[in-house]
Protein backbone atom coordinates (compact mmCIF):
# COMPACT_ATOMS: atom_id res chain seq x y z
CA UNK A 1 0.00 0.00 0.00
CA UNK A 2 1.28 3.44 -0.92
CA UNK A 3 1.58 5.80 2.01
CA UNK A 4 2.77 9.36 2.61
CA UNK A 5 6.49 9.81 3.19
CA UNK A 6 8.01 12.13 5.79
CA UNK A 7 11.37 13.24 4.43
CA UNK A 8 14.12 15.30 6.07
CA UNK A 9 15.91 17.57 3.60
CA UNK A 10 19.53 18.45 4.35
CA UNK A 11 21.26 21.39 2.67
CA UNK A 12 25.02 21.18 2.24
CA UNK A 13 27.15 24.32 1.89
CA UNK A 14 30.95 24.03 1.89
CA UNK A 15 30.53 20.44 3.13
CA UNK A 16 28.64 21.60 6.22
CA UNK A 17 24.98 21.14 7.07
CA UNK A 18 23.18 24.49 6.84
CA UNK A 19 19.71 25.99 6.93
CA UNK A 20 18.56 28.95 4.84
CA UNK A 21 15.72 31.46 4.85
CA UNK A 22 14.29 32.10 1.38
CA UNK A 23 17.43 30.42 0.01
CA UNK A 24 19.67 33.07 1.61
CA UNK A 25 22.03 33.42 4.59
CA UNK A 26 23.00 29.78 5.16
CA UNK A 27 23.36 29.08 8.88
CA UNK A 28 25.71 26.28 9.90
CA UNK A 29 23.90 23.66 11.97
CA UNK A 30 26.26 20.69 12.02
CA UNK A 31 27.91 17.84 10.16
CA UNK A 32 25.86 16.06 7.45
CA UNK A 33 27.23 12.61 8.30
CA UNK A 34 26.28 12.98 11.97
CA UNK A 35 22.78 14.06 10.91
CA UNK A 36 22.48 10.97 8.69
CA UNK A 37 23.47 8.73 11.60
CA UNK A 38 20.74 10.24 13.79
CA UNK A 39 18.09 9.91 11.07
CA UNK A 40 19.15 6.27 10.70
CA UNK A 41 18.43 5.71 14.39
CA UNK A 42 15.09 7.46 14.07
CA UNK A 43 14.17 5.37 11.00
CA UNK A 44 13.31 8.22 8.65
CA UNK A 45 11.34 7.24 5.56
CA UNK A 46 13.81 8.83 3.14
CA UNK A 47 16.51 11.47 3.08
CA UNK A 48 17.16 14.27 0.59
CA UNK A 49 20.58 15.92 0.45
CA UNK A 50 21.00 19.02 -1.71
CA UNK A 51 24.39 20.63 -2.34
CA UNK A 52 23.48 24.30 -2.73
CA UNK A 53 26.96 25.30 -4.00
CA UNK A 54 27.51 22.97 -6.94
CA UNK A 55 25.17 24.43 -9.58
CA UNK A 56 25.77 28.08 -8.67
CA UNK A 57 29.55 27.62 -8.77
CA UNK A 58 29.50 25.33 -11.81
CA UNK A 59 31.20 22.54 -9.90
CA UNK A 60 31.04 18.77 -10.26
CA UNK A 61 29.05 16.89 -7.62
CA UNK A 62 31.21 16.11 -4.59
CA UNK A 63 31.49 12.37 -5.20
CA UNK A 64 33.58 11.71 -2.09
CA UNK A 65 30.95 13.30 0.13
CA UNK A 66 28.16 11.47 -1.72
CA UNK A 67 29.97 8.16 -1.27
CA UNK A 68 30.32 8.77 2.48
CA UNK A 69 26.66 9.75 2.78
CA UNK A 70 25.47 6.70 0.83
CA UNK A 71 27.68 4.34 2.83
CA UNK A 72 26.27 5.67 6.11
CA UNK A 73 22.62 6.05 5.06
CA UNK A 74 20.29 3.14 5.85
CA UNK A 75 17.23 4.72 4.22
CA UNK A 76 16.54 5.64 0.58
CA UNK A 77 18.77 8.59 -0.31
CA UNK A 78 18.16 11.29 -2.92
CA UNK A 79 21.06 13.55 -3.87
CA UNK A 80 20.91 16.78 -5.87
CA UNK A 81 23.36 19.49 -6.82
CA UNK A 82 25.48 20.10 -9.91
CA UNK A 83 24.13 17.21 -11.98
CA UNK A 84 24.41 18.25 -15.63
CA UNK A 85 25.31 15.06 -17.50
CA UNK A 86 24.04 11.50 -17.77
CA UNK A 87 27.48 10.23 -16.75
CA UNK A 88 27.31 12.19 -13.49
CA UNK A 89 23.89 10.75 -12.70
CA UNK A 90 25.07 7.20 -13.41
CA UNK A 91 28.14 7.68 -11.23
CA UNK A 92 26.01 8.93 -8.32
CA UNK A 93 23.66 5.95 -8.59
CA UNK A 94 26.74 3.71 -8.70
CA UNK A 95 27.83 5.11 -5.34
CA UNK A 96 24.68 3.71 -3.72
CA UNK A 97 22.24 6.62 -4.02
CA UNK A 98 18.65 5.65 -4.87
CA UNK A 99 17.53 8.87 -6.59
CA UNK A 100 19.20 11.75 -8.37
CA UNK A 101 17.56 15.18 -8.12
CA UNK A 102 18.02 17.52 -11.07
CA UNK A 103 16.78 21.07 -11.48
CA UNK A 104 18.42 23.72 -13.65
CA UNK A 105 19.70 21.25 -16.26
CA UNK A 106 16.22 19.73 -16.56
CA UNK A 107 14.47 23.08 -16.80
CA UNK A 108 16.86 24.27 -19.48
CA UNK A 109 16.43 21.11 -21.54
CA UNK A 110 13.65 18.59 -20.85
CA UNK A 111 15.31 16.00 -23.09
CA UNK A 112 18.03 15.76 -20.44
CA UNK A 113 15.39 14.27 -18.12
CA UNK A 114 14.58 11.68 -20.78
CA UNK A 115 18.25 10.81 -21.24
CA UNK A 116 18.84 10.42 -17.50
CA UNK A 117 15.63 8.42 -17.09
CA UNK A 118 16.67 6.05 -19.88
CA UNK A 119 20.09 5.61 -18.28
CA UNK A 120 19.22 5.04 -14.61
CA UNK A 121 15.48 4.31 -14.62
CA UNK A 122 12.52 6.62 -14.21
CA UNK A 123 12.11 5.68 -10.54
CA UNK A 124 15.55 7.14 -9.84
CA UNK A 125 14.91 10.59 -11.35
CA UNK A 126 13.46 13.44 -9.28
CA UNK A 127 13.04 16.91 -10.78
CA UNK A 128 13.12 19.78 -8.27
CA UNK A 129 11.13 22.89 -9.19
CA UNK A 130 11.81 25.95 -7.02
CA UNK A 131 8.88 28.35 -7.11
CA UNK A 132 8.33 31.91 -5.91
CA UNK A 133 5.16 33.99 -5.91
CA UNK A 134 5.22 36.86 -8.36
CA UNK A 135 5.18 40.31 -6.82
CA UNK A 136 3.74 43.57 -8.06
CA UNK A 137 0.33 45.19 -8.32
CA UNK A 138 -0.57 43.49 -11.61
CA UNK A 139 1.37 40.27 -11.09
CA UNK A 140 -0.10 36.98 -9.99
CA UNK A 141 0.89 33.35 -10.04
CA UNK A 142 4.36 31.89 -9.62
CA UNK A 143 7.80 32.11 -11.15
CA UNK A 144 10.17 29.18 -11.53
CA UNK A 145 13.70 29.87 -10.29
CA UNK A 146 17.07 28.11 -10.37
CA UNK A 147 20.59 28.81 -9.07
CA UNK A 148 19.39 29.30 -5.48
CA UNK A 149 16.55 31.55 -6.61
CA UNK A 150 18.78 33.95 -8.54
CA UNK A 151 17.72 33.00 -12.07
CA UNK A 152 14.06 33.37 -13.07
CA UNK A 153 12.45 31.32 -15.84
CA UNK A 154 9.31 32.53 -17.58
CA UNK A 155 7.34 29.30 -17.36
CA UNK A 156 4.27 28.21 -15.41
CA UNK A 157 5.23 25.73 -12.66
CA UNK A 158 2.30 23.40 -13.38
CA UNK A 159 3.07 23.34 -17.11
CA UNK A 160 6.73 22.69 -16.31
CA UNK A 161 5.89 19.88 -13.89
CA UNK A 162 3.71 18.21 -16.53
CA UNK A 163 6.51 18.58 -19.07
CA UNK A 164 8.98 16.97 -16.65
CA UNK A 165 6.56 14.12 -16.01
CA UNK A 166 6.18 13.53 -19.75
CA UNK A 167 9.94 13.70 -20.25
CA UNK A 168 10.54 10.88 -17.78
CA UNK A 169 10.70 12.24 -14.24
CA UNK A 170 9.69 9.61 -11.72
CA UNK A 171 9.04 12.23 -9.06
CA UNK A 172 8.50 15.99 -8.92
CA UNK A 173 9.61 18.05 -5.91
CA UNK A 174 8.00 21.48 -5.46
CA UNK A 175 10.08 23.76 -3.25
CA UNK A 176 8.66 27.12 -2.07
CA UNK A 177 11.30 29.84 -1.91
CA UNK A 178 8.93 32.25 -0.14
CA UNK A 179 8.25 29.75 2.64
CA UNK A 180 11.79 28.38 3.02
CA UNK A 181 13.02 28.62 6.60
CA UNK A 182 10.04 30.57 7.94
CA UNK A 183 8.33 27.52 9.47
CA UNK A 184 4.87 29.01 8.90
CA UNK A 185 3.45 26.13 6.89
CA UNK A 186 3.61 24.76 3.36
CA UNK A 187 2.12 26.43 0.31
CA UNK A 188 -0.98 24.23 0.49
CA UNK A 189 -2.68 25.80 -2.54
CA UNK A 190 0.27 25.03 -4.80
CA UNK A 191 0.56 21.53 -3.33
CA UNK A 192 -3.11 20.75 -3.98
CA UNK A 193 -2.91 22.07 -7.53
CA UNK A 194 0.14 19.97 -8.32
CA UNK A 195 -1.40 16.85 -6.81
CA UNK A 196 -4.49 17.22 -8.99
CA UNK A 197 -2.43 17.62 -12.16
CA UNK A 198 0.39 15.12 -11.73
CA UNK A 199 0.34 11.36 -12.03
CA UNK A 200 3.86 10.72 -10.67
CA UNK A 201 4.88 10.85 -6.99
CA UNK A 202 4.94 14.40 -5.63
CA UNK A 203 7.01 15.83 -2.78
CA UNK A 204 6.40 19.26 -1.21
CA UNK A 205 9.17 21.23 0.49
CA UNK A 206 9.40 24.65 2.10
CA UNK A 207 7.80 26.14 5.20
CA UNK A 208 6.94 23.18 7.41
CA UNK A 209 7.19 24.30 11.04
CA UNK A 210 5.28 21.67 12.99
CA UNK A 211 3.96 18.14 12.61
CA UNK A 212 0.45 19.52 12.17
CA UNK A 213 1.64 21.06 8.89
CA UNK A 214 2.51 17.57 7.66
CA UNK A 215 -0.91 16.24 8.64
CA UNK A 216 -2.57 19.19 6.87
CA UNK A 217 -0.51 18.55 3.73
CA UNK A 218 -1.59 14.89 3.69
CA UNK A 219 -5.23 15.89 4.25
CA UNK A 220 -4.90 18.23 1.25
CA UNK A 221 -3.01 15.91 -1.10
CA UNK A 222 -3.38 12.33 0.11
CA UNK A 223 -0.33 10.19 -0.62
CA UNK A 224 2.46 12.73 -0.92
CA UNK A 225 6.05 13.26 0.13
CA UNK A 226 6.20 15.71 3.05
CA UNK A 227 9.70 17.13 3.17
CA UNK A 228 11.15 19.59 5.67
CA UNK A 229 14.46 21.04 6.72
CA UNK A 230 14.06 23.41 9.67
CA UNK A 231 11.49 21.21 11.42
CA UNK A 232 13.99 18.35 11.68
CA UNK A 233 17.10 20.33 12.64
CA UNK A 234 15.67 22.94 15.03
CA UNK A 235 13.72 22.61 18.25
CA UNK A 236 11.76 25.14 20.30
CA UNK A 237 10.97 28.84 19.89
CA UNK A 238 14.64 29.84 19.90
CA UNK A 239 15.52 27.33 17.18
CA UNK A 240 18.11 25.41 19.12
CA UNK A 241 19.89 22.95 16.84
CA UNK A 242 18.56 19.47 17.56
CA UNK A 243 18.11 16.71 14.99
CA UNK A 244 14.64 15.23 15.51
CA UNK A 245 12.03 13.10 13.75
CA UNK A 246 8.68 11.60 14.82
CA UNK A 247 8.73 8.04 16.15
CA UNK A 248 6.90 5.26 14.28
CA UNK A 249 3.74 5.51 16.34
CA UNK A 250 3.42 9.26 15.93
CA UNK A 251 4.31 9.08 12.25
CA UNK A 252 1.59 6.50 11.61
CA UNK A 253 -0.92 8.61 13.53
CA UNK A 254 -0.13 11.71 11.46
CA UNK A 255 -0.38 9.82 8.17
CA UNK A 256 -3.57 7.93 9.01
CA UNK A 257 -5.31 11.03 10.34
CA UNK A 258 -4.35 13.04 7.26
CA UNK A 259 -5.45 10.29 4.87
CA UNK A 260 -8.78 9.89 6.68
CA UNK A 261 -9.49 13.60 6.25
CA UNK A 262 -8.45 13.45 2.60
CA UNK A 263 -10.79 10.49 1.97
CA UNK A 264 -13.73 12.42 3.38
CA UNK A 265 -13.36 15.22 0.81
Amino acid sequence: MLRPRIIPCLLVHQRGLVKTVEFKNPKYVGDPINAVKIFNEKEADELVVLDIDATVEGKEPDYKMIEHLAAECRMPLCYGGGVRTVEQAKRIIGLGVEKVAISSAAISNSSFVTDVSDAIGRQSVAVVIDVRKKTGLFSKGYSVCTHNGRKVHKVNPVDLALEMQKAGAGEVVINSIDNDGHMNGYDFDMASTMRRELGVPLTILGGCGKLEDIEKLISSCGVVGCSAGSLFVFKGPYKAVLINYPNSELKDKICMSGLATYAEK
